[in-house]
């Protein structure tokens, strides 16, 4: 089991890793060695509380399949263990972020001294614009 928060965790069977060739870094072996993973996690059938999973697909975006299941490509680094620990801590910072319940938002009013200064503000420009105003002379 890997420990995503106090109270949740998901079980590394339903994680499922493939290696293949990455694009970045690696000199010679670039050619040679399939040292990219790519991480297959079936966000429909993890145990994660509905809400989460919820959370997960908003997050997730492009990541995330037709079918449920999100796929993250790790290919920084020049080793297939690192970008495998490079992958599987970015699906356990993704889960993590969808875990926490998003903060309500709570309506806020503008303050009554806010509203005089810019009805004050308006008036104010609207006088200076009046003054510039040619005035009609008494000739015509």
């Amino acid at each position: 089991m890997i420990r995503i928060t106090g109270t949740t965790a998901i079980d590394e069977r339903d994680i499922e890793e493939s290696f293949i060739r990455a694009s970045g870094p690696g000199g010679q072996n670039v050619n040679k060695l399939a040292t990219a993973v790519q991480l297959r996690f079936d966000v429909s059938r993890s145990g994660l509380p509905a809400q989460v999973r919820d959370r997960l697909a908003r997050l997730a975006g492009k990541r995330l399949t037709a079918d449920g299941v999100l796929v993250i490509t790790a290919q920084r680094h020049r080793t297939q263990a690192r970008n495998r620990e490079d992958a599987r801590e970015r699906l356990i910072e993704l889960i993590r972020r969808a875990a926490a319940p998003p903060i309500p938002r709570r309506p806020t009013r503008v303050p009554a001294r806010a509203r005089r200064e810019r009805l004050d503000t308006k008036k104010r420009h609207s006088g200076l614009k009046r003054l510039r105003s040619k005035k009609p002379s008494a000739d015509d």
